[in-house]
């Protein structure tokens, strides 16, 4: 389960930070035609919440019983991005997935932090994808100055047919590492999950750290 956000109505998905990407994807790098990632527009809300409802009614991914609203789901998005980057990746014009980050605890020290989560179509795994537009996550959160990547995955104690382990599997072929195993802590379809937490590093941490630029004044 993804980090939980204040107030509640702003929260972002809240469990299991990758959606069916397959380890293939992080192996492969998208070598489809057509393929772009762009920044995401309130505009793209009705597609993108698509995606997720998916997720939200037939998989364990995330721990969110119920499909938010279009007005809802709009807010968290733009919530998002007064700070951080939020991204789709389109094939053939089309968006076939998202991802964007958010505050990790939210608090001022750990402004050099951020939680991470990308979701595709699952009509769209399996074609690297979901290494493309982490890479461009990434490479943004790099540049904004974010240090620690960090992502909530949902964990099935057995492989059913709500969950399986592409996720985690997926995060540690990108580079991430397990840094917490919570036991029992998810419940849904009368089933309980674990959750995993895992880290990865991309800047240097210094002695005298420069303060962390937003997104949108990057993009400026």
């Amino acid at each position: 389960m993804n980090k939980m956000y204040e107030p509640d109505a702003a929260k972002p998905e809240s469990a299991g930070s990758t959606a069916d990407v397959s380890v293939r994807d992080a192996e492969m790098g998208s070598r489809e035609a057509g393929v772009s990632v762009r920044d995401a527009v309130l505009e793209d809300a009705p597609r993108i919440l698509e995606i997720y409802g998916h997720y939200i009614k037939k998989t364990v991914v995330t721990y969110e019983y119920d499909i938010p609203t279009l007005e809802e789901f709009t807010g968290r998005m733009k919530d998002t991005m007064q700070k951080y980057p939020y991204l789709v990746i389109l094939q053939d014009g089309q968006i076939k997935g998202y991802a964007y980050a958010r505050a990790y605890i939210g608090r001022a020290a750990c402004d050099w932090s951020c939680e991470t989560t990308v979701y595709l179509d699952p009509e769209a795994t399996g074609h690297g994808l979901g290494s493309r537009i982490y890479q461009e996550l990434e490479n943004a959160l790099r540049e904004m100055g974010i240090l620690n990547m960090y992502a909530a995955v949902a964990w099935p104690q057995q492989e059913d047919e709500y969950l399986n382990e592409n996720s985690a599997l997926f995060h540690e072929a990108y580079g991430f590492r397990k840094i917490g195993h919570f036991r029992n802590c998810g419940y849904k379809f009368g089933r309980w999950y674990d959750l995993l937490w895992l880290e990865k590093i991309i800047g240097e941490h210094c002695a005298e750290q420069a303060p962390v630029i937003s997104y949108p004044e990057l993009k400026r």
